[in-house]
């Protein structure tokens, strides 16, 4: 065996090795790598269909490579701090409150989130109360019955700006850092929920 044939089957194998990755970015290293060992074995073996092949996919899979890579550090540097309300305004609709009126009911269906503006609200079920800059209502939007986990009441008065299901999802869909930020704050509201339940049913 010769060193071209050596060449030719080790193209082969980091093909094979391809299809056992799991995550997409040592995928596309990998795949970088067979396209430059088939262009070296059809250049030296005279196999131009191989060559030329190879020669185009290798920009194809470099450029795929340097996508992923982008979307991960966008991703991985995304926070709730980085998702400001002047990047949800325009998709919402302002609605004010009196002290004392009900926001949602609990078991009511969930069609909305709301940022709270100004003013305080009380969530009795959890026996907690939110102030301005206060996302709620998010859970039951993305949960699967689409219900209202805990009736939510004003404090004070309030000024709500009111984002609908349909545009939530939308955004969800749409804006990575949006999606990531909404999965964080659903994780950390379950995490404090089940805390606060916790510690009424020690008392």
């Amino acid at each position: 065996m010769n060193w071209v044939e050596m060449l030719g089957y080790a193209a082969a194998a980091s093909v094979l090795a391809t299809f056992c990755m799991r995550t997409m970015i040592p995928l596309r290293v990998l795949a970088l790598t067979s396209n430059l060992l088939f262009a070296l074995y059809g250049y030296f073996d005279g196999l131009h269909p191989v060559l030329f092949l190879h020669l185009i996919l290798f920009p194809i899979n470099l450029i795929r490579l340097i996508q992923f890579e982008r979307l991960v550090r966008e991703v991985g540097g995304a926070d709730r701090s980085e998702l400001t309300i002047q990047s949800w305004l325009p998709h919402m609709k302002q609605r004010k409150l009196s002290v004392g009126q009900t926001l949602v009911h609990k078991g009511d269906k969930a069609d909305s989130i709301f940022y709270l503006a100004q003013g305080e609200l009380d969530i009795p079920e959890l026996g907690k109360s939110v102030d301005a800059g206060a996302v709620v209502g998010e859970i039951g939007v993305f949960a699967t019955n689409a219900r209202r986990m805990a009736t939510i009441v004003c404090r004070t008065d309030c000024r709500l700006y009111e984002l609908t299901k349909r545009q939530a999802k939308q955004l969800f869909f749409q804006d990575r850092k949006f999606g990531l930020a909404m999965l964080q704050l659903i994780i950390d509201r379950l995490l404090e929920n089940n805390r606060g339940l916790a510690e009424s049913s020690a008392k």
